[in-house]
């Protein structure tokens, strides 16, 4: 097919992209999910990030920053059940409770409004964890909003993921750090939602603003932030210092901390799916 003369050459390039990966997170921190297919709800992903485990007595939110063996759960929603595996630990299902006593608890910044899952998943993972904690949903109805400062509007909303529904990042991004680390990291270090491919141009999802992914439109607000979690192997829990060491020699934002991947807010909902081609709306003005 003839490129037309006016078009951006980049543009071009990203456009021969299509979505080669979904994941999503059940319980924030924990192990993710790779899908062929995804139904993108108000929130993001279904059930991405639906329940979080907190410390019992405070309330506050708990991650692989202090227990990097939250990466060795695997968690698998069907319909309204819960299943829970770990290493040396007995599986476990469980009915998410939607209904019951509502409680404060904190991610972040945010105060959610959240209802206990009960004695027996708490003592699994309090078990596990070697951690007195507990496993909270947050209630049906309850908004928790998206940064005004980077969302499209004030109805953007997320569950638990730490700010925004959607990081994306590509492959050849992944392939550009790997060239750079003696030992190359799998794509589950960096916990994306979607992963794009093809176009050969590292670091592709930084140049687009507003894009398509088959029928949804998604825009790029705000580079991520990466934080320790990086440096543990999810499939082990052991922490080491890359990819932050690298990373930090050519990915430093502007307030000197480290950058991978993009943070997306979506126009719509519906059906994604992997091979979904990209389509560029908008490119970032340099």
């Amino acid at each position: 097919m003839t490129t037309p003369a006016h078009s951006n050459p980049v543009e071009t390039q990203i456009n021969r992209a299509t979505v080669t990966a979904l994941y999503y997170y059940p319980v924030k921190s924990c192990a993710g999910i790779r899908a062929d297919s995804v139904q993108v709800t108000p929130t993001g992903i279904r059930h991405d990030r639906e329940l979080m485990l907190v410390e019992s007595g405070s309330n506050e939110f708990l991650t692989q920053r202090e227990l990097p063996r939250m990466a060795l759960v695997r968690p698998f929603i069907k319909e309204n059940s819960l299943r829970l595996e770990a290493p040396g630990m007995p599986g476990l299902e469980i009915e998410m409770a939607v209904e019951g006593v509502s409680e404060q608890a904190r991610v972040w910044k945010d105060t959610v409004r959240v209802v206990d899952q009960g004695r027996e998943v708490a003592r699994w993972f309090s078990d596990f964890l070697k951690k007195d904690c507990k496993l909270v949903r947050m209630v049906p109805g309850f908004t928790r909003q998206v940064n005004q400062n980077y969302a499209l509007s004030p109805a953007d909303r997320v569950g638990f993921a730490d700010a925004y529904q959607f990081l994306i990042i590509s492959d050849e991004s992944l392939a550009d750090l790997n060239r750079r680390l003696a030992e190359p990291l799998p794509m589950n270090r960096f916990r994306p939602n979607i992963v794009i491919g093809g176009s050969e141009l590292p670091f592709a999802e930084d140049m687009m603003r507003r894009f398509k992914l088959g029928e949804l439109v998604f825009q790029a607000v705000k580079p991520c932030a990466r934080c320790p979690i990086t440096t543990t192997d999810q499939a082990t829990a052991q922490v080491g210092k890359e990819p932050l060491k690298t990373l930090a020699t050519f990915r430093r934002g502007p307030k000197g901390t480290v950058m991978f991947g993009q943070n997306l807010i979506h126009e719509n909902t519906g059906t994604l799916r992997v091979g979904a081609p990209v389509e560029v709306l908008a490119l970032k003005e340099n």
